[in-house]
């Protein structure tokens, strides 16, 4: 017999804890289903692990050139890499930064789960949800029960895992996602990233941090695709400076382990061994990567070639909701599916892979079902960071797209190395740039890559969302000495977009 509930929650990422509470919070009787870790991608396997481990990256940076400040650590010195890459006696222990990173996931996990079981009218189950019906759920817990749920309104939030790419011999390696290689405790003698997007930037940023070396193999002939030339080619630069190679028009064609330890593999640089590799078995001693007329031998192979909705296994043919060719489950601005009383939220409806994007999501639908507003996605502005060292942000459109749309547009730049903050920390790489409607003076878009521009940003975000012309930021009086005090500096440098 079924179990009756006013409102059913599939997944606990950024949008769903919040919404339940909500719920329940309202009088409504909410049930919530994970199957797997409490807290989503971002508080597992991305956002909050990932930059726990920026942290420890920057750490060992800072004090590789803590020389460069008149700041000696021991008797350290230059050991000759350039640009100071390197310091000896500055060494980094993977499986301590795995431990803290546990520590403060676990704290994020244990707090999400905390709440929802707390919350008055919430129910929580464990276990892998399917519809059975539009407004039914069929749940197999983990004893192997399965129970049936039903409610009038349903909400999926069930967020996305790491796409790997079908390639020859994948099944003879250990081959890394960003879910895995969080998980190592021995520094990889030589990471090989499949990739050119943010996740592949970062990891690559943070693996040659911590004294990895790192080649980023790149499709393409340039790193972030969406963004302009000049702001992809920075952040390469700062990059490659750092000791990061990559290698472009490179897409590996097969790969095949170089002899496995403890299994009986030939060995050597050119011995391939013929048993496949287990999930949690024996690591090979190494992978070579054909990338077409030549080969690249590593120690470790991670993917960072995008995500796939975990839309798959939900039972959505039973309930009539439909996907994409890319699995997203299509949503109107209000987040609703085409089946009345079924909403997705998160990375599962396309509307922004972010976890500011998922938690917006729960704003809107809590807006729209619980305080009579008129919410919609339609209206949000695109923002989002890209957490290199410095980090890159942006907010609307790029220059591509100001260009694209044919509009009469002002645009401003200006280096990082006119901020004085910047050139107080010694970190002046980068730069900014803003782009304006020439007609109606509102902003069109923004971006900075440099030191605090993800903090910066969120004043021209927040001027954007006010619908106030761009003369609102340019004259309003920022904090000295501050990365945000420059914004309106550079707003009055704009001039006619050529």
């Amino acid at each position: 017999m079924a179990q009756r509930f006013d409102a059913i929650v599939i997944g606990t990422g950024q949008s769903g804890p919040p919404l339940a509470v909500r719920l329940g919070a309202s009088g409504r009787k909410t049930a919530v289903i994970e199957r797997a870790a409490f807290g989503g991608t971002c508080v597992n396997v991305g956002c909050t692990p990932t930059k726990a481990y920026v942290a420890c990256a920057r750490a060992a940076h800072v004090a590789r050139h803590a020389a460069d400040f008149g700041v000696r650590i021991g008797n350290a010195v230059q050991d000759g890499v350039e640009n100071g890459a390197q310091v000896a006696g500055v060494n980094v222990d993977l499986a301590f930064v795995k431990a803290r990173k546990d520590r403060i996931i676990g704290a994020s996990r244990d707090g999400v789960e905390h709440w929802l079981r707390s919350a008055p009218n919430v129910t929580v189950l464990q276990g892998h949800a399917r519809f059975s019906a539009a407004h039914a759920v069929s749940v197999t817990l983990a004893s192997g029960e399965t129970v049936t749920l039903e409610a009038p309104k349903i909400f999926v939030n069930t967020g996305t895992r790491a796409a790997v790419p079908d390639l020859p011999g994948l099944d003879r390696i250990r081959y890394e996602t960003n879910s895995t290689l969080l998980a190592l405790e021995t520094l990889p003698a030589h990471l090989a990233i499949v990739g050119g997007s943010y996740v592949a930037l970062e990891f690559a940023q943070m693996f040659r941090r911590f004294g990895s070396r790192v080649t980023v193999l790149v499709r393409g002939e340039r790193v972030l695709a969406r963004e302009d030339d000049d702001v992809a080619r920075a952040v390469q630069d700062v990059l490659a400076r750092e000791g990061v190679e990559f290698r472009f028009g490179n897409a590996p064609r097969s790969v095949a382990p170089l002899g496995v330890s403890g299994a009986g593999g030939t060995g050597g640089t050119g011995g391939v061994a013929a048993a496949s590799v287990a999930a949690g078995g024996p690591r090979p001693e190494g992978i070579r990567i054909e990338l077409g007329g030549e080969a690249l031998d590593v120690s470790h192979l991670l993917f960072a070639t995008g995500r796939i909705p975990n839309t798959d296994d939900l039972g959505l043919d039973a309930a009539g909701i439909e996907r994409d060719k890319h699995g997203l489950i299509p949503v109107d601005g209000e987040l609703r599916t085409r089946v009345p009383g079924v909403w997705a939220l998160g990375d599962v409806n396309g509307r922004g892979a972010f976890t500011h994007t998922s938690y917006d999501d729960y704003q809107i639908v809590a807006a729209n079902l619980l305080d009579g507003a008129h919410r919609s996605a339609d209206s949000r502005i695109p923002a989002y960071a890209v957490f290199v060292d410095p980090p890159l942000a942006r907010a609307g459109l790029s220059e591509r797209e100001v260009r694209a749309s044919g509009r009469p547009a002002l645009i401003a730049t200006m280096p990082m190395s006119r901020v004085g903050r910047a050139r107080e920390r010694g970190e002046t790489d980068g730069f900014m740039k803003a782009l304006v409607d020439a007609r109606t003076r509102r902003i069109l878009g923004a971006t900075i890559f440099g030191m605090e521009g993800d903090e910066a940003i969120h004043t021209f975000i927040d001027t954007m969302t006010a619908d106030a012309p761009y003369t609102t930021l340019e004259y309003a009086m920022h904090i000295h000495p501050t990365v945000s005090e420059l914004v309106p500096t550079l707003l009055g440098g704009l001039r006619p977009l050529a």
